[in-house]
């Protein structure tokens, strides 16, 4: 029974609590007990709140006993990314410098999820703060892919991606700079959604670099994606850059299917470097959604390398001045690497960091115009190589900085103009480790990316893939 349960979807359990077919308590104590069993081979969590989480499953189940009105998540497991503040709680933010620190708010993300009836498992582990893309922390131990340990989760979600693909959580909060929702779903399996910026408040997340951040779920499919965009949408007055736009509906329509739709295939840049089964694993994709009905048509993108260039220089030089007073008092606690990182920033001219806020309207603008005129979705690999060992992908490697800048490269884009992107798995490569694609939108277009992506979820089936035994060779 535990294997059945911990198997359902998001969507599926949150139906079968309400309709008391199971309990939040079992499935939580399910959740614990998997992800004690898995943490010595994963290293997912920083802290494993079990007890807590049970209280609250506990008055989850009260709460339905007694006909209280219930949330969209009510009595759903869910762990988050230890950069989310709770009133009272540590949040490391991955690193040691923060490894004491208690926030005195808690993060509107976490309190829309609370507000919904979602258990909250703990604390995932993530790369320092959210700043390295491949999953290491030295602080608190690598996170490892449950799809074989030896290899990277990709970050800085690492946890994130890890423990929902190895069925201890159902879905996960994450934050995305530089792809750091979409990698670890990549390269773990699973589905990830970088909102369009704005959709989700970054109130109560640790910030790094403030015109790049996204905050979005991680979930084992797309239904449960739009599921939990549907909680964590919205204006929030303690985040000034969301929008006022109103929340759709993101489930509805989820079934309309392809058919007719455009999907854009990109003549240059996402094509540079993919690895041969990343290709293969993407044509097919191609082929699938061709057989649904859609029409695929392929599109020219403009100056990509400076759209991924000038991405880079915000989030160094915002990520410099975030840290700047750490960097100059305790810069021996960080990681050599993460300090070496966020000091290249403090050295970029204004001039640069000027040129790339002003580029971005006219480059939104170009894409757009170039792109979503002629395609209603864009359809890229998400990342041009299979998940990396962590040997190869660690500080000091040879060949480590190359496939790091491979990691990101698909990913940074969006955060720079702004766009929903969405990666859901598509297959696995030669050696067994999980291949995936992204969906790109136009602003706000998160409900055509989802019924994109549940059309091809719908036909395919990779998603309901499980790594063995969550990731125990």
């Amino acid at each position: 029974m535990t294997a059945e349960l911990l198997a359902l979807s998001l969507v599926d359990l949150a139906e079968a609590i309400r309709g008391k077919s199971v309990s939040a308590v079992e499935v939580t104590r399910a959740c614990i007990e998997r992800a004690e069993a898995t943490q010595d081979t994963l290293n997912s969590f920083i802290a494993l709140e079990a007890e807590d989480a049970l209280k609250q499953a506990r008055a989850a189940d009260s709460a339905l006993s007694r006909g209280d009105e219930l949330g969209r998540l009510h009595g759903v497991p869910l762990a988050h990314k230890d950069m989310f503040y709770r009133v009272g709680k540590v949040s490391t933010c991955g690193s040691w410098i923060r490894r004491d620190f208690i926030p005195t708010v808690t993060a509107t993300a976490v309190r829309l999820l609370d507000r919904a009836g979602a258990i909250d498992l703990g604390r995932l582990n993530m790369a320092e703060f959210a700043s390295y893309p491949s999953g290491h922390n030295s602080h608190y131990g690598d996170c490892r892919n449950p799809w074989n340990p030896a290899h990277s989760t990709g970050g800085s979600s690492s946890g994130s991606g890890a423990a929902v693909a190895a069925r201890v959580a159902y879905g996960a909060l994450g934050s995305d700079t530089g792809g750091s929702i979409r990698l670890p779903a990549a390269l773990c399996g699973i589905t990830g959604l970088k909102p369009t910026y704005g959709r989700v408040s970054r109130y109560g997340a640790m910030p790094m670099s403030t015109s790049m951040d996204h905050v979005g779920p991680l979930a084992r499919s797309v239904r449960d994606c739009a599921r939990l965009l549907g909680v964590l949408a919205g204006r929030d007055d303690g985040d000034p850059t969301t929008s006022m736009r109103p929340v759709p509906d993101y489930e509805a329509g989820i079934e309309d299917g392809v058919k007719g739709l455009r999907i854009g295939i990109p003549t240059s840049y996402f094509v540079d470097g993919l690895h041969p089964d990343v290709g293969r694993a993407t044509a097919d994709a191609m082929a699938v959604f061709r057989s649904l009905g859609a029409e695929v048509v392929s599109v020219d993108l403009p100056e990509m390398p400076a759209i991924n260039a000038f991405g880079m220089a915000l989030a160094r030089a915002e990520s410099s001045t975030i840290h700047g007073k750490w960097l100059r008092e305790r810069p021996q606690e960080y990681t050599p690497l993460v300090r070496e990182w966020l000091e290249i920033g403090l050295g970029l001219p204004a001039t640069r960091y000027v040129e790339a806020l002003n580029m971005r309207g006219p480059l939104l603008t170009a894409f757009r115009q170039q792109v979503f005129t002629k395609a209603d979705v864009l359809l890229t690999p998400s990342i041009p190589i299979p998940a990396p060992t962590l040997a190869e992908s660690a500080a000091g490697a040879q060949g480590h900085t190359a496939i790091c800048a491979a990691l990101t490269t698909f990913a940074r884009p969006f955060n720079y103009l702004g766009l929903p992107a969405l990666v859901l798995p598509c297959g696995f490569s030669e050696s067994g480790l999980p291949l995936s694609v992204q969906l790109a939108g136009p602003p706000f277009q998160e409900t055509r990316l989802f019924r994109t992506g549940h059309a091809y979820q719908t036909a395919t089936g990779w998603h309901r893939r499980e790594p063995a035994a969550g990731g125990r060779t």
